[in-house]
């Protein structure tokens, strides 16, 4: 590994390009879900896909449905870990892939490795912040990423305000920055027709509540003590007032423990569901009556594009590419990140309007129909990896 060899020639048996996606941990979460839903849908005669977690990979990979996809955890441990790095060379070199598609700052050294591995194209993505970076300002990061940019060939976001970013603080010169907004299965992501509930379950939530829900990693960056506060300062007035609004709690993370200590802190653990990882997200969307996503930071959230599928007025944080996707009055709301008290406000109008809730989520619905497809990402992606694969086959 002391120079970068040659391109590694396709095998001559394989007849589509291959395209190794590398990312930090395989496991429930937007960007990993976004992988799955690009995996399983591009046409099979685009590329070949293999998928490479530097830790490990969970159980969440059974959600591949397309054959042939191949999976590898490299068993990174925490901290420095050199040998995980010579193993994902070796890996590169046995599999020879024509793309590699890293995610986030935490894979972004593996577009370096790959070099090395000879790996003829280094696309990578910028889906979010980092919790350790969550302004997008840390000096080491922007130093590994100006550094690592020049061995990357294409970058790509998905937010304008993530594009703007990379250009205007990182450095990265705008012809290899591309944004690539994520896209929903509007067909699976979509109002229940009868307008009852099958997924929660009834000793949280009766029939006559209201439904407050969150489908989230509970870890800092996303903020759910935020809506935890918001929901306990809110409820007493709403139940005084007729309105009982309940809380659904969906996803795991560090701070999930701290989520339950504070309703149970404030005695509202019987009217909370905090839920952890779930299969059947679809199904529970469309059992919500408002979504709130209060992320400190955030780039494209697919759970709010899946909310506004799923017919849900949207109450989310305004920063990043929430401000892309929720048109306050008219899908949603937005409200300053971190401040409680707006998002209470805003929890209570849509708590008391019943009317104004369809319309929102109605509104939500068209604009994700409209604008925010995922054939349209689908097909964005299948074009670069194209494009990508015909120059670097020009510049051999």
């Amino acid at each position: 590994m002391m120079g970068a060899a040659p391109p590694a020639a396709v095998a001559a048996d394989r007849p589509r390009p291959l395209v190794a996606h590398i990312l930090f941990r395989f496991d429930y979460g937007g960007l990993e879900n976004g992988i799955i839903n690009l995996v399983n849908r591009l046409p099979s005669g685009v590329c070949d896909h293999a998928i490479i977690a530097l830790t490990e990979a969970t159980a969440f990979r059974e959600r591949i449905s397309r054959p042939g996809v191949q999976v590898h955890a490299l068993g990174k441990r925490s901290g420095k870990d050199p040998g995980a790095y010579l193993r994902l060379w070796r890996l590169l070199r046995r599999l020879r892939p024509d793309i590699v598609h890293t995610r986030n700052i935490g894979t972004l050294d593996c577009a370096l490795v790959a070099w090395l591995a000879g790996v003829p194209v280094r696309i990578h993505g910028e889906h979010g912040w980092d919790v350790h970076d969550p302004d997008g300002t840390n000096p080491r990061y922007l130093r590994i990423r100006r550094i690592l940019g020049h061995l990357v060939s294409r970058f790509v976001t998905v937010s304008r305000d993530l594009a703007e970013w990379l250009v205007h603080s990182v450095g990265i010169p705008p012809g290899k920055v591309q944004q690539i907004c994520n896209g929903v299965d509007t067909g699976r992501f979509a109002p229940r027709a009868d307008g009852g509930r099958e997924c929660l379950p009834a000793e949280y939530f009766p029939d006559d509540c209201i439904v407050v829900g969150t489908v989230s990693r509970l870890t800092a960056i996303k903020d759910p003590l935020n809506l935890v506060r918001a929901f306990i300062e809110v409820r007493p007035v709403l139940v005084a007032e007729g309105h009982d609004l309940r809380l659904a709690v969906i996803g795991d993370g560090p701070l999930r423990g701290e989520v339950e200590e504070a309703l149970a802190a404030a005695g509202m653990q019987d009217h909370a569901w905090v839920a952890g990882s779930r299969d059947d997200i679809p199904g529970l969307l469309r059992d919500f009556d408002i979504f709130v996503l209060g992320s400190l930071r955030e780039g494209i959230s697919n759970t709010v594009l899946e909310a506004m599928a799923s017919g849900l007025p949207v109450i989310a944080s305004a920063t990043g590419g929430n401000l892309e996707l929720v048109d306050p009055g008219a899908s949603g709301e937005l409200v300053p990140p971190g401040d409680v008290a707006a998002l209470g406000r805003a929890l209570c109008a849509y708590a008391r309007d019943a009317r104004r809730r369809s319309a929102h989520g109605e509104a939500g619905r068209r604009r994700v129909v409209e604008g925010f497809s995922l054939d349209r990402m689908v097909d964005e992606y299948a074009r670069l990896y194209q494009q990508c694969c015909t120059q670097a086959g020009r510049s051999r």
